[in-house]
């Protein structure tokens, strides 16, 4: 948002998304998938955090004991509360990435599978519990 004559002018927002934070209870485990698995260095880091960047948006995946502060009052949901979310990324060939993503130890939550929608697509979580999809 910028100001124009002391108020707010909202014709940039919203803009696009600059980060998702994920909360995990397992940081190292999760960290280790997301560099094996998407074969990203990681960008930031401390004790409770590690960053991974996909194109122009931060994966922050934050520790859930760190997750309190900044969320509170509400509630941190734990992995086997259910998906909320799911995030999805573009490839040019949904099935030949599932046999890749098959030899880094991923095991799929469905598909490869045409939608009704007209897209190909296949689901699969991280050890924090956020579902990822891929499609085409």
């Amino acid at each position: 948002m910028t100001e124009t004559n002391g108020t707010k002018n909202t014709k940039d927002w919203p803009g696009s998304i600059s980060a998702l934070t994920l909360f995990t209870e397992d940081l190292e485990e999760t960290k280790r998938f997301y560099r094996e698995v998407f074969g990203l260095p990681v960008t930031y880091e401390d004790g409770n955090s590690a960053v991974f960047t996909f194109g122009d948006t931060l994966i922050n995946l934050l520790r859930t004991t760190a997750a309190h502060g900044l969320i509170e009052p509400a509630d941190v949901a734990g992995p086997a509360a259910g998906a909320r979310m799911q995030l999805t990324l573009t490839v040019d060939d949904v099935d030949a990435l599932c046999k890749v993503l098959a030899d880094r130890g991923v095991t799929l939550l469905n598909g490869p599978v045409d939608r009704p929608w007209g897209i190909r697509t296949a689901s699969f979580r991280d050890p924090g519990g956020h579902i990822w999809e891929i499609a085409r």
